[in-house]
């Protein structure tokens, strides 16, 4: 029988992984110490509302798409522990994600802080 439903336990459950995600994932912790400070310097700069919240989203889907990287892998090293192909796929479509992500949030904070200067 599937449980209630219930929003704080969810959200307790939502809680419980990020704090996993802070005890065991080193790159999420440097991320959140890049990110945190990041959003709140940029709220002292002279941008829009808009610039703003796309600021803060694109950081925000580094730390999202991080932590479907770790449930991947977490996932995986469930599964085998030996080495296999697809294994090490999954794995590295997921750190690309990470990758690919980060390469975006730079990308846009750049464009923007760049829109600043000119």
């Amino acid at each position: 029988m599937k449980p209630k439903y219930s929003l704080f336990k969810n959200a307790k459950y939502a809680m419980d992984g990020i704090i996993a995600m802070i005890k065991s994932e080193k790159s999420f912790r440097i991320e959140i110490a890049i990110i945190i400070p990041a959003i709140i310097i940029s709220i002292f700069l002279p941008l829009s509302l808009l610039e703003h919240l796309l600021l803060i989203v694109v950081a925000l889907l580094i730390l999202i798409v991080e932590a479907l990287n770790s449930a991947i892998e977490s996932c995986v090293d469930l599964v085998t522990d030996k080495w296999h192909e697809k294994a090490k796929i999954a794995k590295d479509c997921a750190s690309a994600a990470v990758l690919l992500s980060v390469i975006m949030a730079c990308c846009v904070w750049g464009f923007v802080i760049l829109s600043l200067i000119s």
